[in-house]
């Protein structure tokens, strides 16, 4: 029997829980093309760094040469108009400014780090409500709950509304996945979740913009600086986009660290007795097992000459971001979990442009919830390795990891 295009085996699930030697072997052609009308996959680090950098690659799905019809209803049909990551210059510039006034510097410049007791406080509860179970799963009773508290809270969100999240962000972050083998019905699925998603926010801008409030949805609403105003669609776009990558990347994030912390007992002893350490760890895990491992939604607008291959102008790229966090030529002994790494680099946040929005808020929450799971959690062990994973080949992470322990400290 002939063995499945490469990509095939990449998106395939049954390789889900480790596809690092199918990286491994994906580096050997660096820029591959399988088949006829299919994307050029890109897994060398310093050919996506410098794609990541290339204004011939665009964002905006409508330059494909030949798009899908899967791809022109996809998740964001939905009325609304594309986020700001689904868009080029200038109009992306002028969205992602207008946002980031209200997020970091220089407009907000101690947001987040103003954050920092409130989200110490969230974890120790969390931790706290596993009272006398001596076993947990990670991502339902901690790594989910956390981070999609402190978005919820971030844009302000009432809090007894953060349960109803998860009915609306599992089926829009399912409908991200690039297996061509995704139902039109779980697309569907998307849809209707965006859309009802956005109604919810809608209310709550309708709101800020009468009483406006400390909280970033408010600064969304009222924003009238040098960029302007965004509109009221654009804003629910932005307040999507914020709530679905404002947690789900993470999630992994922190599911990923406990679940390597657990495979490397060394370092889960060394944070223990050095919470600091944390924030080597969680750049070290953004390079080992990031969050998001491939870049798919990227467009060439012109011809591209790469390694001796053209890429003509409307092909698709996929930039394979954990391949190049794991390109020999890029890191010294890259498939070694080493916090210790002085040449740390990596691409788990992506580069460019588009370099993710949230990176700020998502080391902060990493670094906070693995050193406290590492202080309070006596022997923690895991249930089972490998872990259930989900089923997304884009945004990678363990849908469930049981762990057990002895006593909380």
């Amino acid at each position: 029997m002939s063995q499945a295009p490469l990509l095939r085996q990449i998106t395939d699930y049954a390789n889900r829980a480790d596809p690092y030697p199918l990286y491994e072997e994906l580096r050997k052609t660096p820029v591959l093309h399988e088949e006829e009308g299919g994307p050029y996959v890109i897994s060398s680090y310093w050919d996506i760094e410098s794609l990541l950098h290339d204004p011939r690659i665009s964002s905006d799905f409508t330059n494909l040469a030949v798009a899908s019809e899967d791809e022109l209803s996809g998740p964001e049909a939905t009325g609304l108009p594309p986020s700001f990551i689904r868009l080029d210059p200038p109009e992306h510039d002028r969205l992602r400014r207008i946002a980031n006034s209200s997020f970091g510097p220089p407009h907000r410049p101690t947001r987040i780090d103003s954050m920092r007791g409130e989200l110490a406080q969230i974890v120790t509860d969390l931790i706290d409500g596993f009272g006398d179970a001596r076993k947990i799963d990670v991502v339902d009773q901690f790594a989910y709950p956390f981070p999609v508290t402190v978005i919820c809270r971030l844009l302000g969100v009432p809090r007894e509304d953060e349960p109803r999240f998860r009915s609306w962000v599992d089926p829009i972050v399912a409908g991200l996945d690039p297996d061509t083998r995704t139902s039109a019905e779980s697309m569907k699925t998307a849809q209707e979740a965006r859309l009802q998603l956005g109604m919810y926010l809608n209310g709550l801008v309708e709101q800020r913009a009468r009483e406006p409030r400390e909280d970033m949805l408010s600064d969304l609403v009222n924003s009238h600086g040098p960029d302007g105003a965004m509109t009221t669609m654009e804003v629910l776009s932005t307040a999507v986009l914020l709530l679905i990558a404002g947690h789900e990347t993470t999630v992994n994030l922190i599911t990923n660290g406990m679940l390597t912390l657990l495979r490397h007992p060394e370092y889960l002893r060394r944070l223990r007795d050095d919470p600091g350490l944390s924030v080597k760890i969680v750049e070290e895990l953004l390079r080992y097992e990031p969050p998001v491992q491939l870049v798919p939604q990227r467009t060439c607008i012109a011809d591209i000459e790469l390694r001796g291959v053209t890429i003509p102008k409307g092909s698709r790229i996929w930039l394979v971001l954990a391949a190049g966090n794991r390109d020999p030529e890029r890191f010294h002994e890259p498939d070694r979990f080493d916090p210790d790494r002085e040449d740390i680099q990596h691409l788990g946040f992506g580069s460019g442009i588009h370099s993710c929005f949230g990176a700020p808020l998502a080391r902060l929450e990493a670094q906070i919830a693995l050193a406290e799971l590492a202080r309070r959690l006596d022997n923690p062990r895991l249930v089972e390795d490998p872990p259930p994973y989900r089923p997304n080949a884009v945004l990678r992470g363990p849908r469930h990891l049981e762990i057990t322990f002895d006593a909380l400290r």
